[in-house]
Protein backbone atom coordinates (compact mmCIF):
# COMPACT_ATOMS: atom_id res chain seq x y z
CA UNK A 1 0.00 0.00 0.00
CA UNK A 2 1.24 3.48 -0.78
CA UNK A 3 2.40 5.80 1.96
CA UNK A 4 0.39 8.73 0.64
CA UNK A 5 -3.04 9.81 1.84
CA UNK A 6 -6.00 7.99 0.33
CA UNK A 7 -8.82 10.36 -0.59
CA UNK A 8 -12.27 8.88 -0.02
CA UNK A 9 -15.68 10.31 -0.87
CA UNK A 10 -18.60 8.79 1.02
CA UNK A 11 -22.06 9.52 -0.37
CA UNK A 12 -24.75 8.65 2.16
CA UNK A 13 -27.66 10.22 4.00
CA UNK A 14 -27.55 7.58 6.72
CA UNK A 15 -25.55 8.35 9.89
CA UNK A 16 -25.59 4.60 10.66
CA UNK A 17 -23.34 4.24 7.61
CA UNK A 18 -21.22 7.42 7.83
CA UNK A 19 -20.38 7.05 11.52
CA UNK A 20 -18.67 3.61 11.36
CA UNK A 21 -16.94 4.51 8.09
CA UNK A 22 -15.58 7.68 9.69
CA UNK A 23 -14.33 5.66 12.66
CA UNK A 24 -12.58 3.08 10.46
CA UNK A 25 -11.04 5.34 7.82
CA UNK A 26 -8.99 7.71 9.94
CA UNK A 27 -6.23 10.22 9.23
CA UNK A 28 -3.38 10.25 8.37
CA UNK A 29 -3.98 7.26 6.07
CA UNK A 30 -7.40 8.38 4.82
CA UNK A 31 -8.84 11.79 3.98
CA UNK A 32 -12.59 11.20 4.09
CA UNK A 33 -15.19 13.61 2.71
CA UNK A 34 -18.88 12.99 3.39
CA UNK A 35 -21.77 14.03 1.14
CA UNK A 36 -25.48 13.52 1.68
CA UNK A 37 -26.52 14.69 -1.78
CA UNK A 38 -25.66 13.20 -5.18
CA UNK A 39 -25.51 16.60 -6.89
CA UNK A 40 -23.03 17.82 -4.29
CA UNK A 41 -21.05 14.59 -4.77
CA UNK A 42 -20.91 15.14 -8.56
CA UNK A 43 -19.60 18.65 -7.96
CA UNK A 44 -16.92 17.38 -5.56
CA UNK A 45 -15.88 14.66 -8.04
CA UNK A 46 -15.51 17.27 -10.78
CA UNK A 47 -13.31 19.40 -8.50
CA UNK A 48 -11.12 16.66 -7.04
CA UNK A 49 -10.04 13.13 -7.86
CA UNK A 50 -10.91 10.62 -5.15
CA UNK A 51 -9.16 7.27 -5.01
CA UNK A 52 -12.23 5.60 -3.54
CA UNK A 53 -15.89 6.58 -3.80
CA UNK A 54 -18.26 4.81 -1.41
CA UNK A 55 -21.93 5.06 -2.39
CA UNK A 56 -24.77 4.07 -0.10
CA UNK A 57 -27.55 2.91 -2.40
CA UNK A 58 -30.18 3.58 0.26
CA UNK A 59 -33.16 1.51 -0.78
CA UNK A 60 -31.40 0.27 -3.91
CA UNK A 61 -32.71 2.87 -6.31
CA UNK A 62 -29.60 5.05 -6.08
CA UNK A 63 -27.19 2.62 -7.73
CA UNK A 64 -27.27 4.68 -10.96
CA UNK A 65 -24.96 7.24 -9.39
CA UNK A 66 -22.34 4.55 -8.67
CA UNK A 67 -22.53 3.36 -12.27
CA UNK A 68 -22.28 6.95 -13.56
CA UNK A 69 -19.09 7.69 -11.61
CA UNK A 70 -17.53 4.32 -12.41
CA UNK A 71 -16.02 5.78 -15.59
CA UNK A 72 -13.66 7.92 -13.49
CA UNK A 73 -10.29 6.61 -12.32
CA UNK A 74 -11.76 6.15 -8.84
CA UNK A 75 -12.59 2.76 -7.38
CA UNK A 76 -16.29 2.70 -6.56
CA UNK A 77 -17.77 0.71 -3.66
CA UNK A 78 -21.55 0.39 -3.63
CA UNK A 79 -23.30 -0.45 -0.36
CA UNK A 80 -26.47 -2.40 -1.15
CA UNK A 81 -29.27 -3.60 1.13
CA UNK A 82 -28.86 -7.32 1.74
CA UNK A 83 -32.28 -8.19 0.30
CA UNK A 84 -31.40 -6.41 -2.99
CA UNK A 85 -27.71 -7.29 -3.08
CA UNK A 86 -27.87 -9.86 -5.91
CA UNK A 87 -29.97 -7.63 -8.13
CA UNK A 88 -27.81 -4.52 -7.55
CA UNK A 89 -24.46 -6.29 -7.79
CA UNK A 90 -25.53 -8.04 -11.00
CA UNK A 91 -26.34 -4.63 -12.50
CA UNK A 92 -23.32 -2.66 -11.16
CA UNK A 93 -20.39 -5.08 -11.30
CA UNK A 94 -20.05 -5.07 -15.13
CA UNK A 95 -19.11 -1.40 -14.74
CA UNK A 96 -16.29 -2.25 -12.34
CA UNK A 97 -18.27 -1.27 -9.24
CA UNK A 98 -17.46 -3.34 -6.15
CA UNK A 99 -20.61 -4.14 -4.19
CA UNK A 100 -21.03 -5.12 -0.57
CA UNK A 101 -24.02 -5.66 1.64
CA UNK A 102 -25.21 -3.40 4.38
CA UNK A 103 -25.27 -3.51 7.26
CA UNK A 104 -21.64 -4.55 7.02
CA UNK A 105 -19.19 -6.14 9.39
CA UNK A 106 -16.23 -3.85 10.18
CA UNK A 107 -13.65 -6.53 9.37
CA UNK A 108 -15.35 -7.34 6.05
CA UNK A 109 -15.64 -3.64 5.18
CA UNK A 110 -12.00 -2.90 5.93
CA UNK A 111 -10.95 -5.87 3.76
CA UNK A 112 -13.05 -4.43 0.93
CA UNK A 113 -11.22 -1.12 1.38
CA UNK A 114 -7.91 -2.98 1.08
CA UNK A 115 -9.19 -4.63 -2.11
CA UNK A 116 -10.30 -1.23 -3.41
CA UNK A 117 -6.79 0.15 -2.73
CA UNK A 118 -5.23 -2.77 -4.60
CA UNK A 119 -7.58 -2.19 -7.53
CA UNK A 120 -6.75 1.53 -7.41
CA UNK A 121 -3.01 0.81 -7.59
CA UNK A 122 -3.58 -1.44 -10.59
CA UNK A 123 -5.74 1.20 -12.32
CA UNK A 124 -3.01 3.81 -11.75
CA UNK A 125 -0.34 1.59 -13.30
CA UNK A 126 -2.52 0.74 -16.29
CA UNK A 127 -3.49 4.39 -16.75
CA UNK A 128 0.16 5.42 -16.69
CA UNK A 129 1.04 2.74 -19.25
CA UNK A 130 -1.85 3.85 -21.46
CA UNK A 131 -0.59 7.44 -21.48
CA UNK A 132 2.91 6.27 -22.39
CA UNK A 133 1.56 4.09 -25.21
CA UNK A 134 -0.52 6.97 -26.59
CA UNK A 135 2.54 9.22 -26.58
CA UNK A 136 4.60 6.55 -28.35
CA UNK A 137 1.88 6.01 -30.97
CA UNK A 138 1.72 9.77 -31.59
CA UNK A 139 5.50 9.87 -32.02
CA UNK A 140 5.37 7.00 -34.52
CA UNK A 141 2.56 8.72 -36.43
CA UNK A 142 4.49 12.01 -36.67
CA UNK A 143 7.78 10.30 -37.63
CA UNK A 144 5.97 8.27 -40.31
CA UNK A 145 4.38 11.44 -41.68
CA UNK A 146 7.80 13.10 -41.83
CA UNK A 147 9.23 10.05 -43.61
CA UNK A 148 6.44 10.20 -46.18
CA UNK A 149 7.18 13.88 -46.82
CA UNK A 150 10.90 13.13 -47.26
CA UNK A 151 10.05 10.29 -49.63
CA UNK A 152 7.75 12.51 -51.69
CA UNK A 153 9.71 15.76 -51.69
CA UNK A 154 13.31 14.56 -51.43
CA UNK A 155 12.81 11.33 -53.42
CA UNK A 156 14.26 9.23 -50.59
CA UNK A 157 13.46 5.59 -49.96
CA UNK A 158 11.79 4.72 -46.68
CA UNK A 159 15.10 3.43 -45.28
CA UNK A 160 16.90 6.63 -46.31
CA UNK A 161 14.19 8.80 -44.76
CA UNK A 162 14.33 6.77 -41.54
CA UNK A 163 18.12 7.02 -41.41
CA UNK A 164 17.97 10.76 -42.16
CA UNK A 165 15.62 11.40 -39.21
CA UNK A 166 17.70 9.20 -36.88
CA UNK A 167 20.97 10.92 -37.93
CA UNK A 168 19.50 14.42 -37.59
CA UNK A 169 18.24 13.56 -34.11
CA UNK A 170 21.66 12.31 -33.04
CA UNK A 171 23.61 15.16 -34.68
CA UNK A 172 21.38 17.87 -33.19
CA UNK A 173 20.88 16.13 -29.82
CA UNK A 174 17.12 16.22 -30.38
CA UNK A 175 14.39 13.67 -30.07
CA UNK A 176 13.15 12.00 -33.23
CA UNK A 177 9.72 13.55 -32.81
CA UNK A 178 11.22 17.07 -32.71
CA UNK A 179 13.17 16.42 -35.92
CA UNK A 180 10.04 14.95 -37.54
CA UNK A 181 7.97 17.97 -36.50
CA UNK A 182 10.60 20.30 -38.02
CA UNK A 183 10.45 18.34 -41.29
CA UNK A 184 6.65 18.54 -41.33
CA UNK A 185 6.71 22.30 -40.69
CA UNK A 186 9.27 22.87 -43.46
CA UNK A 187 7.32 20.88 -46.06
Amino acid sequence: MEADITSVLVVTKDSKISSPIGQMLVAPVFDVTFCADFNDARRKISEMRYKIIIVDSGDGSDSDFAIDVSDTLSTVLLLAPSHLFDQISYRAEPYGVLTLTKPFDSFYFYNMIKIALAVQAKVQRISSQTVKLKEKMEEIRIVNRAKMLLMQNQKMTEQEAHRFIEKEAMDRCMKRIAVAQNIIEEN
